[in-house]
């Protein structure tokens, strides 16, 4: 069963958007397997955004997931990387499709509400940083044989 890291950033935290995002991933059929609601401490963040040091953007990505709490999950499910993706829709906010997560509640490409891994490779490194193997639950629904 493939896991994903999903962030819901500070901005979704203060839009009170957690139940609603959290409400789709599960509606969707995906298993909740993690969750925590943590203040991001720059050392975490700088280490989630370590691909993007020396960008002209990653300060900013430090400074905003750092500005508040952020809920992590993860997520399990069949494709569950792929099916996370393109259920939050394009980085940009703007130009993603209604329908999906940022599509509906998101204009910005920066505060764009959540974060989630964008392979299995990443995924499990992502999930290492932000959660102890002892905080994750794995476990069978009694709809998983109808969801897949």
């Amino acid at each position: 069963m493939q896991q994903t890291l999903i962030l819901l950033k500070p901005d979704a935290v203060q839009r009170r958007l957690i139940g609603e995002v959290t409400g789709r991933f599960e509606r969707k059929g995906l298993r909740l397997a993690g969750l925590k609601f943590v203040q991001a401490s720059r050392s975490l963040a700088e280490s989630h955004y370590a691909v993007h040091k020396g960008k002209p953007f990653y300060e900013s990505l430090i400074q905003f997931l750092t500005s508040g709490p952020t809920v992590a999950m993860v997520w399990e499910g069949r494709e569950a990387v792929a099916v996370c993706r393109l259920m939050m829709g394009a980085t940009d906010g703007a130009k993603s499709p209604p329908g999906t997560i940022r599509g509906d509640f998101s204009l910005s490409v920066q505060n764009n509400l959540i974060h989630g891994s964008d392979s299995p490779e990443n995924a499990a490194a992502e999930i290492a940083l932000w959660f102890e193997s002892k905080e994750l639950v794995s476990h069978t629904t009694t709809d998983s044989k109808w969801i897949g």
